[in-house]
Formats: C-alpha cells, sequence, structure tokens
C-alpha cells in the first residue's frame, strides 16, 4: 500500500469571527454575566465620575444616591476589572434603594453564579420571581443556572418558560439548542435553531451552529435543501451560502461547492473562510494551481496560518514538485511547531525522494505531537518495513488495528509482514482476523486463497478463491499479483474459468 494523507476537505476553515462568536454566546449563558447595555457600555468620564462618586462614598463611610442606570454601570465596570464580589456588593446596595427592581437581584443571581454560589443565586431568583413573575430574564438565569449544573432537562423546561413572555425568541431557541447539544441529542437542536433561523433569518449564529449539527448527524442531504430554501428567501446571505458550501463539499460535490462559495464571496468580498473552503475544493478536483493560488486570496484578508501553508504544500505534493511541497510544509510548521500534519508530510516527501531513513524522523515527530492518528501509524509501519525494521513495522501496524476498527487494508499489509519474515501462522492468523471484522472482503479472501495455496492446503485455498469470486469476480487478479506463480496453477484457472462462465 502506497503513503497516503488525509484527503483534501477534511478540514473545513469557519467563518472565524462567528465561530468564536458562537463558542462565546455558549460561554456567556453559562456565566449569566450578560451585558445590561446592548452596545457594551464604554467606560468613558461620565462611567469615571460614577465610580469615583461611589469609591468616594465607601471611603468616606457615607450614603449617596444613585439611579438604576449608575448602579448598572458600576456592576459592569466591577465585572470588567473581576472583582465579583464588589459587584455583588453594588447590587445589594442598589436593591436597597430601588427595593422593586428586580434587575438588581437577577444581576445578584448571575454574579453568585458565576462565583459558584449556585444556591444562593437560585434563592435569589426566587425572591425576584415573587416580585416579578413574568420576568424573561429571571427565566433565562435560572435556565443557565440549571445548564451549569449540568440539569439540561431542567435548563430546557426552564427556557421554555423563558418563551411565554419573551418577545424576540431566537435567542431562547438558540440556549434550547445549546442545552439539546449537551445531551448529544443534535436532532432536538437542529430543530430548535431551524426556529431561532425562522424567528430572525439575520442570526448568523443559528446558521453556522446549524451546519454543525448537520455535519454531526451527517444529514448533508438535509443541510443542503435546508441552505437551499433558506437562500430563495434570504439571497444575499454569506453565511448561507458558505454552509451550502460546506454541506456540498462533505456530499464531494465540488463544482456546486465552488459555486456557493462563490455566491458567498460576491456577497462578502473579504470572506477568507470561503476563499479557503473554496480552495479545497478546487484541490478535491484536482484543479492545484487554481488551488494554490485560492489559498493565497485568504492572505488579502487575513494572515497566513499554518493550516493554509500546509494545504499548499499538499497541492504541490499532489504535482509532484517535492522542493515546493518540502518549502510549505516547512512554513507551516515555522508557522506552528506543533502541525503534526506538516511534520508527517515532510516525512512521506522525503519517502517519495528515496531519503527514507531521513524521513522517518519526520513521522516519529508527527507521533509525538499525536499518538492517537492511525493514519501516522500506517504510514510509521511502512516506512519501517521499507527500512527493513520489521518489528518497528509490526508496532505501526498493530496501533493502527488498535486505533482504527474499520481498516481492512491493514490486515493485508500486517499478514504480508508476517509472510516476508516466514512467519506462516502468524501471516495466515491475521487474515484470519481481518476476515472475522470483515467477512465481506474479496481483497482479504483472496489474499486469504494466495497464502493457502503458497503453503500447500489446496482445499481451503480453493474454499477462499471461491468465496472471493462469490464477492467481486473481476478482483481475482489479486492473487496472481501477489504470487504470480499461481498463474500456472490449473486448478484455480479452472475454478476462475467456471465463475467467468
Amino acid at each position: 500500500m502506497p503513503v497516503n494523507k488525509i484527503p483534501f476537505g477534511d478540514f473545513q476553515k469557519w467563518h472565524n469571527l462567528l465561530i468564536l462568536q458562537i463558542e462565546g454566546y455558549k460561554r456567556k449563558g453559562n456565566y449569566m454575566l450578560e451585558e445590561s447595555n446592548e452596545e457594551n457600555f464604554e467606560h468613558g468620564e461620565e462611567a469615571n465620575e460614577v465610580l469615583e462618586r461611589y469609591e468616594r462614598m465607601l471611603k468616606l463611610n457615607e450614603q449617596y444616591f444613585f439611579d438604576v442606570a449608575e448602579f448598572e454601570e458600576l456592576i459592569d465596570t466591577y465585572i470588567d476589572k473581576k472583582n465579583i464580589t464588589k459587584a455583588i456588593q453594588v447590587a445589594q446596595l442598589g436593591l436597597s434603594q430601588h427595593p422593586f427592581t428586580v434587575l438588581f437581584l437577577i444581576r445578584q443571581a448571575q454574579l453568585y453564579a458565576a462565583s459558584n454560589q449556585v444556591q444562593k443565586a437560585l434563592d435569589t431568583l426566587t425572591k425576584a420571581e415573587m416580585l416579578e413573575p413574568s420576568n424573561t430574564e429571571l427565566f433565562v438565569t435560572r435556565g443557565s443556572i440549571f445548564s451549569q449544573l449540568n440539569e439540561f432537562d431542567k435548563a430546557i423546561e426552564t427556557y421554555k418558560q423563558a418563551l411565554e413572555t419573551a418577545e424576540e425568541k431566537d435567542e431562547l431557541y438558540m440556549h434550547i439548542a445549546f442545552e439539546y447539544e449537551n445531551k448529544s441529542d443534535f436532532e432536538s437542536a437542529i430543530k430548535f435553531l431551524k426556529k431561532a433561523v425562522h424567528e430572525n433569518p439575520e442570526n448568523e449564529y443559528a446558521l453556522y451552529e446549524l451546519a454543525f449539527c448537520f455535519d454531526i448527524t451527517e444529514n448533508t442531504a438535509e443541510s443542503v435543501k435546508f441552505y437551499t430554501d433558506f437562500i430563495d428567501r434570504v439571497p444575499y446571505s454569506p453565511a448561507a451560502w458558505f454552509n451550502l458550501g460546506i454541506a456540498y463539499n462533505k456530499a464531494s460535490m465540488f463544482e456546486k461547492a465552488i459555486e456557493a462559495y462563490d455566491y458567498a464571496i460576491v456577497v462578502q468580498e473579504n470572506f477568507s473562510s470561503a476563499y479557503f473552503n473554496k480552495a479545497n475544493s478546487l484541490a478535491n478536483l484536482g484543479r492545484f494551481d487554481e488551488a494554490i493560488a485560492t489559498y493565497k486570496e485568504t492572505f488579502k484578508f487575513e494572515e497566513p496560518d499554518a493550516t493554509s501553508f500546509y494545504y499548499m504544500g499538499e497541492c504541490y505534493e499532489k504535482m509532484e514538485d517535492w522542493d515546493k511541497a518540502l518549502n510549505y510544509y516547512n512554513k507551516s510548521i515555522k508557522m506552528d511547531p506543533e502541525y503534526a500534519d506538516a511534520w508527517l508530510g515532510i516525512g512521506i516527501i522525503l519517502e517519495y525522494q528515496n531519503r527514507i531513513s531521513e524521513g522517518i524522523h519526520y513521522v516519529k515527530k508527527a507521533l509525538e505531537l499525536n499518538s492517537e492518528n492511525a493514519d501516522y501509524w500506517y504510514i510509521y509501519g511502512e516506512i519501517q518495513q521499507k527500512l527493513g525494521f520489521f518489528e518497528e513495522a509490526e508496532i505501526g501496524y498493530c496501533k493502527v488495528i488498535e486505533l482504527e476498527s474499520d481498516n481492512e487494508e491493514v490486515y493485508l499489509d500486517y499478514s504480508n509482514l508476517m509472510y516476508i519474515q516466514e512467519y506462516k501462522e502468524e501471516s495466515i492468523s491475521m487474515l484470519a482476523d481481518g476476515i472475522k471484522h470483515f467477512p465481506d472482503s474479496p481483497e482479504l479472501k483472496y489474499r486469504m486463497a494466495a497464502l493457502k495455496f503458497i503453503y500447500g492446503d489446496t482445499q481451503d485455498g480453493m474454499y477462499y478463491l471461491e468465496s472471493g469470486l462469490s464477492l467481486d469476480f473481476e478482483k481475482h487478479i489479486d492473487i496472481f499479483e501477489y504470487h504470480p506463480a499461481l498463474n500456472k496453477n490449473a486448478s484455480i484457472i479452472e475454478v476462475i474459468e467456471q465463475y467467468r462462465k
């Protein structure tokens, strides 16, 4: 088996800013420290005056009056300073001056939860509910606390209560979806994310999270249909076009993926992630020069990164331009010394150049960085076998079997390693294990037949030969490629001719 690598497109760049925002949105839901000012209050002169007046009051042990907005500013200021204790004290003072302002109880609860005083937080919300039982933010905060406690069903139930009074429901639908994700119930998450998008078609958070859930559930057809239908209603959404491209790429419909990414770029010219993913699709079509040029387009809008350099190196590798491939793999490593794929790429290029003893060191480095990657171990085993280090090769193949249960080819290579060392029983045993895991594999059956004939076990050889012929007649040539002398065996030829007819 020749050395191989992960195909283009297994890594898809998401819209970096939006994905970070989604993750921040989720974390914010857990910590409950949402800004009360929608524009994220910036501490200007007025805020500084309020803070100075408040701290002067504390220093002089006097009592000053602050309105509700000023108390909110003070709470946010101390949160920004990461002083939760003082923020709680401000909320308490605000409550004493404005005893019927539920906002301060809710803020207290959020602050208690953020400082892991969960029971205090829940008790405080109970007090708030007595004053204002239909306050939406109260239920959102309580739901967030249940989420923090990993009580996801209670969180969902509470967010659904909030829906009854909420004016804008799309964010609540997202909260509910996140809880279903926490439960690994991605189908239900998709249902509520769709509700969020229906409620607010401009909610790009929900569009990207939907793409993530579709990807997890491997429901590519539904993903394509959803984004196609959405684009019919909202044709100028770059996020929708982008995610449609990802869905097409996942379905190996690379031409359509490129078209979708192009539309995303038309709508948003600086959409660097769309350029990157378009380049992946071009590479999957073997259009490597265009792919490289498109990867370079991303550098107009964001700094080059290790991943882009790596994929450009892989394009040059596919074009057998070894020097440029090495150049870009080295650029990738310089950008990120822990980029394991790039270390592996260098090892493979050196193997192609018959510099095998040099290449193995780079493969070992990749394994140091990622010892759980079955592909790395496979390549390690192959190269060690070529170097004649059979014990090391065996270690590599064993790790592949341990890490990747659905790889049938490793049984062929491992068995062959045993065969060339003249370990008869071990070579047969390895194929038997493979057939046990892959009973419908013609390749394993033909290889077993070849070994049985080689070892003089004609009866079993015929059994496995006929089994292979029944599964896939055309692949019977595998026997002769593995051991050409069997082509002169009249009995084998006779059986093959019978199945040919």
